[in-house]
């Protein structure tokens, strides 16, 4: 338990730089710490490079996006989460969403619950979606709650089948579980003592940062760590130790009690260096996989044992940061590595020896790629975010198809590039409850003055509606200025 209070202060291998503070009006009670420095002529080409795109990608704001709020972080957040709807009215929906303050020690370290504004498609005006101003906090997202966090929180996952219940990794073996609701508001000064998690999972031997995921269907957690095991939960199991006590008034699966502890329902060993993230399959409990800091992607059943079941030895040639599992279709997994790529593996085509070769590489990402995900509203979409500073939207089917719209020397399958970011991607996360709408974080300590960029943004309907269907509408339109004009 001592862990989970006094987490170990160990460099990660994907080396992520702790958060600088980002110099404001809004906070003058605390001291900015020194910045970096970032005078050297190749840190002012890299400079360079990204404020062209990005003085780019903003000209052409009101075209691209239905909607976008961007929101400047004085802390970076290393992971960011949709949570439940709140609310729903006529122009926009309330929501909860899920955050971090990666600080440098001058403040506690925190978990943040914000409440997030997202307006309804074919809401906001161009004008609106266009003029932001980089370094103020959008009036779409308010803070919430705070929890002072026991360490840096490198990744938040929400259970789904409640999602006041978040997970999170510090840079220690455990896992922490919190009930957003039990737990009380919170202000982060310096010196401030650590919150108490609601349930505390045990069974690793080293620290585990960053692979974490949360089954759809039931309440299982699943982690990775540098000890280079897999581990399972059930939280089903801490309920069963109760005494048969009910949960709480609120309707949490976890009922608060300081200390509280569960060990694993497996450990799972076939990795030979730190396992980086972890995912489920989207129609099982015991079958999940996993990638690593040694090229693997894994395949595991947990009802035949802990070895694997496929091991595939060169995903990539690279460290594999990122997977996910297609939640429409079983049979795809993504993954992304350092090697700046991301592949899709069809699982009906890996072999027990791990033989294997990706049903396609998707490659135009120029650094590291962080994160992946499918998109929730069409099976052959799938996101990518990278050290680039972009989160590339690809669909598969459009490989080998001659697409006449979009970039003539895009990648295949590439066909959207939010370059909203000005320094490493971090994270994103489709919505579930408001189509084709992404939050996306980047860390900006190494290009800006420190802190962070959180980003909320949909892309026009115009570039992901069937073809046929957007050149009759835009015909109509023109057809309907042109009814508008001066009668001759």
């Amino acid at each position: 338990m001592e862990e989970a209070s006094s987490p170990l202060s160990q460099p990660k291998k994907r080396g992520r730089p702790k958060g600088s503070k980002k110099i404001t009006t809004e906070e003058p009670e605390i001291s900015p710490p020194k910045m970096k420095d970032r005078s050297t002529a190749a840190g002012n080409k890299k400079a360079a490079v990204v404020d062209d795109k990005y003085s780019n990608w903003k000209s052409v704001v009101p075209i691209l996006y239905d909607w976008l709020a961007n929101h400047n972080l004085v802390w970076p957040s290393l992971s960011c989460r949709w949570g439940p709807l709140l609310e729903q009215s006529k122009h926009k929906n309330r929501q909860r969403l899920y955050l971090s303050e990666q600080t440098d020690g001058s403040v506690p370290n925190t978990l943040v619950i914000a409440n997030c504004d997202v307006v309804k498609p074919k809401v906001a005006a161009a004008e609106h979606i266009s003029q932001f101003n980089e370094e103020a906090r959008s009036p779409f997202v308010k803070k919430y709650k705070t929890i002072i966090h026991p360490g840096e929180v490198n990744r938040i996952r929400e259970l789904p089948q409640n999602k006041n219940i978040v997970a999170t990794h510090t840079d220690c073996p455990e896992v922490l579980i919190w009930d957003i609701e039990a737990q009380p508001n919170r202000y982060a000064s310096l010196g401030a003592a650590e919150s108490h998690a609601d349930l505390v999972l045990t069974g690793h031997a080293d620290n585990a940062e960053f692979a974490l995921a949360m089954c759809p269907t039931e309440p299982y957690v699943l982690s990775g760590g540098k000890d280079k095991y897999v581990v399972l939960w059930s939280i089903h199991d801490h309920i069963s130790t109760l005494s048969g006590e009910s949960t709480n008034p609120q309707g949490s699966i976890v009922k608060t009690a300081e200390n509280a502890s569960l060990g694993p329902r497996g450990i799972f060993q076939g990795h030979t260096d730190t396992v980086e993230d972890v995912q489920f399959c989207p129609t099982s409990t015991q079958e999940f996989c996993s990638v690593g800091d040694d090229s693997c992607l894994i395949l595991w059943d947990a009802r035949v044992g802990t070895n694997p079941i496929t091991k595939v030895e060169k995903a990539h040639n690279a460290d594999v940061h990122c997977v996910d599992w297609n939640p429409h279709d079983e049979n795809f997994i993504l993954t992304g590595s350092a090697d700046h790529s991301v592949c899709m593996f069809d699982r009906r085509n890996l072999t027990s020896d791990g033989v294997g070769a990706p049903v396609h590489k998707f490659q135009e990402h120029k650094a590291p790629v962080l994160c992946v995900q499918w998109c929730p509203d069409k099976p052959s979409v799938f996101g990518s975010s990278a050290e680039d500073s972009c989160v590339n939207i690809w669909d598969y089917e459009q490989v080998g198809k001659k697409i006449e719209r979009g970039a003539p020397n895009a990648a295949p399958g590439l066909f959207f590039k939010h370059c909203g970011h000005r320094d490493k991607v971090v994270d994103f996360h489709w919505n579930v409850y408001d189509p084709w709408t992404v939050v996306s974080v980047s860390d900006d300590v190494e290009t800006t003055s420190g802190g962070g960029t959180l980003q909320i943004w949909r892309m026009s309907d115009l570039i992901y509606r069937p073809r046929d269907e957007v050149l009759t509408e835009l015909e109509d339109f023109k057809a309907h200025v042109a009814g508008c004009g001066p009668k001759a």
